[in-house]
């Protein structure tokens, strides 16, 4: 069974960390949450990401794919606000049913990547009362494709 803190539909996003982190723990934040380095490739939509680990796959999800992925998201301050690796669960959701900026992030991805990705505020919840503010860091781990 997979969950979220913040329910599929409004998932904050998604990020891989250290899968050896104890379940329940606090996921430290990475040297680089406050912005993206210069190395980082950026998308059209102000989307900055790095790859961190290597996929062995060759298919990319499509913006409606389903996928399983272990994350854990950060604001820039370090503060980690969700994280399916504390939890010890990854999660399988479409696509289609999160924040802008996981649905273009994931799709750059291959299966068994693990991408570091820094959404704009414009493509994660847009100050919407209850949710992160400002730019969001994930850290995503890719683990398959479960529909295309």
């Amino acid at each position: 069974m997979t969950r979220s803190l913040f329910g599929l539909v409004m998932l904050c996003a998604v990020g891989c960390a250290d899968a050896r982190t104890s379940v329940g723990a606090e996921v430290p934040a990475p040297s680089d949450v406050a912005a993206p380095p210069d190395d980082a490739e950026r998308t059209a939509s102000g989307l900055a990401s790095r790859v961190l680990l290597r996929g062995e796959g060759t298919r990319h999800p499509g913006p409606t794919s389903t996928v399983e992925v272990h994350y854990t998201g950060w604001t820039t301050d370090g503060a980690m606000f969700d994280s399916s690796v504390a939890r010890g669960e990854p999660i399988q959701f479409p696509l289609n049913g999160v924040i802008a900026g996981w649905t273009e992030g994931v799709q750059l991805m291959v299966e068994g990547e693990s991408r570091r990705l820094w959404i704009p505020e414009a493509l994660a919840y847009r100050g919407q009362p209850g949710r992160p503010a400002g730019m969001l860091v994930f850290d995503v781990q890719l683990l398959r494709i479960v529909s295309p």
